[in-house]
């Protein structure tokens, strides 16, 4: 009797996981047309799609932001490190290293992918409309020109590539810095979306667009 019930108990996890699996697949693999979904379904799909790969990448990058933290507490060197992120000391280096809250990558996350329905996200999955400049990127056309320049996005081979090369952005771009500043001493999310104002050509409204959408939403409740 103990093993049908636990059985029935592995079935009860197994198949909600299984459904939300093949719908991914179906729907961004495939890239065919959504179907028509309400809003809450729209949100739902994000959030199983995006929500448990941010968890994911937000924890592997806070194990090693811990580890170096420690290490360079000790008195071991990162050079490399440094090099590769363009950081000239340690406390650069921990700024860059530290993962913002997950609010915040969920939130521009929805904005940038329209809740995980743009082209750019079922063609390429990017997530946040990452621009591409070099041409040996694997990259689509948008589908809007500049003039008569072609604008690039990249495209990315899972979902998880996409949000560790954003987390990777966000660490590296030197128009980040006071970002990444404040991310080392405040994980308070309404704060630091306030300096992604050069992330946007929406300037200082982007920040208050991504505020309203990690409380309406309750994001801050995946803050760790």
């Amino acid at each position: 009797m103990g093993k049908t019930l636990t059985f029935k108990k592995v079935l009860f996890i197994l198949i909600p996981l299984l459904v939300i699996g093949l719908s991914y697949f179906f729907f961004i693999s495939k890239e065919e047309p959504l179907p028509k979904m309400t809003v809450q379904e729209k949100k739902a799909r994000f959030i199983s799609i995006v929500l448990p790969v941010t968890q994911n990448v937000y924890a592997e990058l806070q194990e090693r932001y811990n580890d170096v933290s420690e290490k360079l507490k000790a008195g071991e060197q990162f050079e490399d490190l440094k090099q590769e992120y363009g950081a000239s000391n340690d406390e650069e280096l921990l700024m860059a290293l530290k993962p913002h809250p997950i609010s915040v990558t969920l939130a521009q996350a929805a904005m940038e992918s329209s809740w995980a329905t743009s082209r750019f996200f079922r063609e390429a999955n990017n997530i946040f409309g990452v621009w591409s400049f070099d041409e040996n990127d694997d990259r689509i056309a948008a589908g809007e020109k500049r003039g008569d320049k072609t604008i690039w996005l990249k495209k990315y081979s899972s979902v998880e590539a996409s949000i560790s090369d954003y987390y990777r952005t966000l660490a590296r771009g030197s128009a980040f810095v006071e970002f990444r500043r404040l991310n080392l001493s405040t994980s308070d999310p309404y704060e630091l979306v306030k300096k992604l104002d050069k992330y946007s050509e929406k300037g200082a409204l982007y920040g208050e667009e991504l505020t309203s959408i990690i409380k309406f939403n309750k994001f801050y409740e995946h803050d760790s």
